[in-house]
C-alpha cells in the first residue's frame, strides 16, 4: 500500500469524517483497494495526499446523502461484486430471497429456461447463472443504460445471459420459460420513503409502481402466463405491506400453490405461484 507522510492517518480520517464507521471504512477501502481488516491493522499509517483528497471528497458526497454504492460504483449481491450506477436500482440483500426461491424451483442439472423482467444491474440473472451455469436465461429491461451495465456485469462474472431491450415482455418472441422472476417497481406514488435515504438518488422508473405501488406487479402477473410453460413459476418481489394483496392477485388470476415468503429481516417480501397451463 503506497502511503506517504502527510500529517493525516487512516484512523484520523475515519474518526473525523462525520460518518458511521462502517460507511467510512467501505469508502476508504474502495479508494485504497484494501480490505477492512487492513484498515484496522494500519490505522496509524499515514495516507498519501491524493488518497486523502479522494477520501475527503467521497466522505462529503456521503454526508450529502449519496448512496455508498453509487460513490464506489460497486455493490455485493449474492456473493458477487457488481457494478452499479445511478441508472439502476441498488441491489439489496432482501432481493436475494428471489434467487433462493428460484433455485429451489429449478432442479439442479436439468435444462430450464428463466426470464427476468426488469433486470436493472443484472443482479438476479447473474446470480442464477453463476449458481446454475446450465440455465438458459433471458433478461429484459426498458433502459439501454441498465442493459449496458448488466451486460458488463455478466461478462465480468463469466455468465451467459441474453439481454433484451424490452418494456417487460413487449419485445419478446413466442418462447416460453420454466420460471419468470422480477423485482419490479412497487413503491406507491407519493410514498414518503421516496424522499428519504438512498431512495432519493435512485431512478424513479425502478421504484414507483403507480398509485398503490402494485401497477407493475399486476401487469407482470397478468401477462406472464403467455410466456410460462405448463407448471412454470412466477416469482415477484413486493413491498413489506403488499404480501396479502399479491397473494390475492395471483390466486384470482388462476395461479396455483400461491404463497408469500419473508426476508431475513422477517418482512413479507416475495410472492410465488405456479401456472398449470
Amino acid at each position: 500500500m503506497n502511503v506517504v507522510e502527510t500529517g493525516a492517518t487512516i484512523g484520523g480520517l475515519l474518526r473525523e469524517c462525520g460518518l458511521p464507521r462502517l460507511e467510512a471504512e467501505l469508502l476508504l477501502c474502495s479508494i485504497l483497494g484494501c480490505e477492512r481488516v487492513w484498515l484496522i491493522a494500519h490505522a496509524e499509517d499515514a495516507i498519501d495526499s491524493s488518497n486523502a483528497r479522494s477520501a475527503h471528497a467521497w466522505f462529503a458526497r456521503r454526508r450529502a446523502g449519496e448512496p455508498v454504492s453509487y460513490i464506489t460504483g460497486r455493490r455485493e449481491f449474492y456473493g458477487l461484486a457488481l457494478r452499479v450506477t445511478p441508472e439502476v436500482l441498488i441491489p439489496r440483500p432482501e432481493t436475494e430471497l428471489l434467487v433462493e426461491l428460484a433455485l429451489e424451483r429449478l432442479s439442479p442439472g436439468a435444462p430450464a429456461g428463466v426470464l427476468e423482467v426488469g433486470t436493472g444491474s443484472g443482479a438476479i440473472a447473474i446470480a442464477l447463472a453463476s449458481e446454475r451455469p446450465g440455465l438458459a436465461i433471458v433478461a429484459t429491461d426498458a433502459s439501454e443504460a441498465a442493459l449496458a451495465l448488466a451486460r458488463r456485469n455478466a461478462h465480468e462474472h463469466g455468465t451467459e445471459i441474453d439481454f433484451v431491450l424490452s418494456n417487460w415482455f413487449g419485445a419478446l418472441g413466442p418462447e416460453q420459460f420454466d420460471l419468470i422472476v422480477s423485482n419490479p417497481p412497487y413503491v406507491a406514488v407519493g410514498d414518503a420513503h421516496l424522499e428519504r435515504g438512498d431512495l432519493r438518488f435512485e431512478p424513479r422508473l425502478a421504484l414507483v409502481g403507480g398509485e398503490d405501488g402494485l401497477a407493475c406487479i399486476r401487469e407482470i402477473a397478468a401477462r406472464a402466463p403467455s410466456w410460462l410453460r405448463p407448471n412454470g413459476w412466477l416469482l415477484l418481489e413486493h413491498g413489506y405491506d403488499q404480501g396479502d394483496r399479491c397473494v390475492a392477485l395471483l390466486s384470482a388470476l388462476g395461479y396455483a400453490e400461491v404463497a408469500d415468503f419473508h426476508d431475513l429481516a422477517g418482512w413479507p417480501r416475495a410472492c410465488a405461484g405456479v401456472w398449470r397451463g
